[in-house]
């Protein structure tokens, strides 16, 4: 069982020129092309979000190699997140335009120019400078992705696998990437967690040049509405400005920053209601699927993202881990990640459908982060952080290719990487909010309880219980949501 994703008025053996796809049959007449290709997708994949990762258990030694602030180190993220989550639906509307396959590869030539440009930096603004760059390549290379790939398997089962295939590289690199992070930190220096981006690159934008099927896209004349594009570009931009700095200032100027965000989404709402060429077609959002499932991705993101980075500081601050042993702490996730959707997802989602796979998979979440806010000052790594690891493990892997599934699905074609940038989007909005609102009450609690004399140890990890109860409550939240308005009819597939 699987529900059909992509154009519900097109076949998969239509000709290339009634409508743009990179699975026709002209395209890719053997199977092991279309399955080359989600290879080279995932390898551009992985770099942009082992980078988003691979930061984190750096960030102790960039300070004191490059003389960092406490707030100005916290731009060594955000100058990534900003350009990256505020360009990824102009990104994914222009590839549909340009050609998804120009687009990602010329994301890969940008980001991997930018990564050197980080692994060479000596000081704090050429340092930020390419970071940004960094997140403008993501962004071309991360938005039109799922795009692509819903375009290479038309056919129901063969999407799932692939879904499953994509989301295994991308749920396991984000942990992956904390354990590269620390031991190339430790072995090495911090400059090599940017260029190690080099090899990557250079070799994903060959296989990219020469594996993937070339697209025509609908033309510029098709338009990308550049005043609609500045309007939502720039409130996305400042929407996660505001959520990532939201702790470095006082909360009139978040309360007027964030008027202004939504001043500009009203504007761009707007502009899209009236503009004869919107860049997002309003109608899109009358899909419940992809309305309801981008809404839920934004809390699941949010927990698991704020977990990630929260439970490094658990294992750094509280149980005095060097940053290759928090690497090494990390890795069960990752491979238990890949196992379960590479060995079960697919199969999972077709026979229980992908609604009931997604609530069991945030169940399992919720089960999880509920279990990890119960780590003590004086915890350990096997009774304290390795059960909800896996818990939080399996409960991704199963929830997120399910889930992916539901948010393309009934997508037009000319719309996937619009929908793909879309989806994106949301993942980088629900990895900053978790991001600031986990980290600022956990800081809050921690210097409260510092204030009534609580020593530091044990007041930083009830700053941290507190962090995890609140992501609790949030994985609960997304499992509500999706049992409300996710539920799709079961349909059996022929075969």
């Amino acid at each position: 069982m699987t529900t059909k994703v992509g154009s519900p008025n097109r076949t998969p053996d239509q000709a290339p020129d009634q409508a743009p796809d990179l699975a026709s049959n002209r395209s890719h007449p053997r199977t092991y092309s279309r399955w080359a290709s989600l290879v080279v997708l995932c390898a551009g994949t992985l770099m942009t979000i082992l980078d988003g990762n691979i930061v984190t258990v750096a960030m102790p030694a960039i300070q004191g190699d490059l003389g960092f602030s406490a707030p100005g180190l916290a731009w060594v993220v955000n100058a990534y997140l900003i350009p990256f989550g505020g360009l990824l639906l102009l990104a994914g509307r222009l590839g549909d335009l340009v050609g998804r396959k120009r687009m990602f590869t010329a994301g890969l030539a940008v980001f991997t120019a930018a990564s050197v440009l980080c692994g060479v930096a000596t000081g704090q603004s050429v340092l930020i400078a390419a970071r940004a760059l960094q997140g403008v390549g993501g962004a071309m290379t991360s938005a039109v992705v799922l795009g692509m790939l819903v375009s290479l398997f038309p056919e129901p089962r063969e999407r799932a696998r692939a879904i499953a295939v994509f989301s295994a590289v991308g749920a396991a690199g984000g942990a992956l990437g904390t354990f590269l992070g620390g031991a190339l930190t430790q072995l090495l220096t911090w400059h090599w967690i940017f260029l190690i981006n080099l090899p990557i690159g250079v070799l994903a934008w060959f296989a990219a040049m020469r594996i993937l099927a070339p697209d025509r896209g609908a033309g510029l004349g098709k338009g990308a509405d550049y005043p609609g594009s500045a309007l939502v570009t720039g409130a996305l931009m400042l929407t996660v400005y505001v959520i990532v700095g939201a702790g470095d200032r006082d909360a009139t100027a978040t309360a007027l920053l964030a008027l202004l965000a939504v001043a500009l989404f009203a504007g761009f709402v707007l502009r899209q209601a009236r503009t004869a060429r919107p860049l997002l077609r309003l109608r899109l959002f009358g899909s419940r699927l992809l309305s309801g499932a981008n809404a839920v991705q934004i809390l699941m993101i949010a927990t698991m993202y704020g977990f990630q980075f929260i439970g490094t500081l658990y294992l750094q601050r509280v149980l005095g881990y060097g940053e290759l042993a928090t690497g090494t702490a990390f890795l069960p996730a990752p491979v238990a990640i890949g196992l379960l959707m590479l060995g079960l997802s697919a199969r999972t989602i077709a026979r229980y459908g992908p609604y009931r796979v997604l609530l069991a998979g945030l169940v399992l979440i919720t089960a999880g982060m509920a279990l990890l806010s119960r780590a003590p000052a004086d915890g350990s790594y096997a009774a304290d952080v390795l059960p909800p690891i896996l818990l939080l493990a399996a409960g991704f892997a199963a929830a997120m290719p399910a889930l992916t599934g539901l948010a393309m699905s009934g997508t037009r074609e000319e719309d996937t990487g619009l929908a793909s940038g879309l989806f994106n989007t949301t993942q980088v909005v629900g990895g900053s909010l978790g991001l600031a609102v986990l980290t600022t009450l956990a800081a809050q609690h921690t210097d409260t309880l510092l204030a009534t004399g609580t020593a530091p140890l044990p007041a930083t990890a009830e700053g941290y219980q507190l962090a995890f109860r609140v992501a609790t409550v949030i994985a609960a939240a997304a499992l509500i949501l999706a049992a409300a308005v996710l539920r799709t009819p079961r349909v059996r597939d022929a075969g």
